[in-house]
């Protein structure tokens, strides 16, 4: 699914109501009153680092808090995936990627449309998974390994 993404915070708050430069000035304002506070406690309470990314499934208009888990999973693929593609064309090279319990709570459908665009991306895809048979939709297209007590076994079939 396509997925809409916005920044939320106090600085974009800023950005949204008065100029850059002031919302700069203000920033750096803040910052520098909450110095001292934020040395005794080891961090910065102030800042874009305190922003959270707001995801928004397009198709159906509502945030990705309210998706299913697997409408959850597949937006979150969309944005790895779509990052992916960036890194491609600025680097000419499709980036590895590291895809952790990726098939978990995918469709059928949307675990082959994954498998298919990882191999239309030509990007060295590292997924893994607990369930053999969720990645029947790469038989032929992929290797297959097992890990058991801490060794790698090639295997010839899932």
């Amino acid at each position: 699914p396509a997925a809409g993404v916005t920044v939320e915070g106090e600085v974009e708050a800023a950005l949204a109501t008065i100029p850059p430069d002031v919302a700069a000035a203000d920033l750096a304002a803040a910052l520098a009153k909450s110095r001292r506070r934020d040395a005794e406690a080891g961090g910065a309470g102030v800042g874009p680092h305190r922003s959270d990314l707001a995801v928004r499934h397009r198709g159906k208009d509502v945030s990705a808090g309210q998706c299913s888990t697997g409408e959850q999973k597949a937006l979150l693929i969309s944005l790895v995936l779509g990052q992916a593609r960036v890194r491609a064309v600025e680097r000419g090279v499709a980036p590895m990627l590291l895809l952790d319990e990726v098939a978990a709570h995918l469709d059928e459908t949307r675990r082959r449309a994954l498998f298919d665009e990882l191999c239309a991306m030509g990007a060295q895809s590292w997924l893994t998974g607990t369930e053999p048979a969720l990645f029947a939709g790469l038989d032929g297209r992929a290797q297959f390994f097992r890990v058991r007590d801490a060794t790698v076994t090639p295997q010839q079939e899932l």
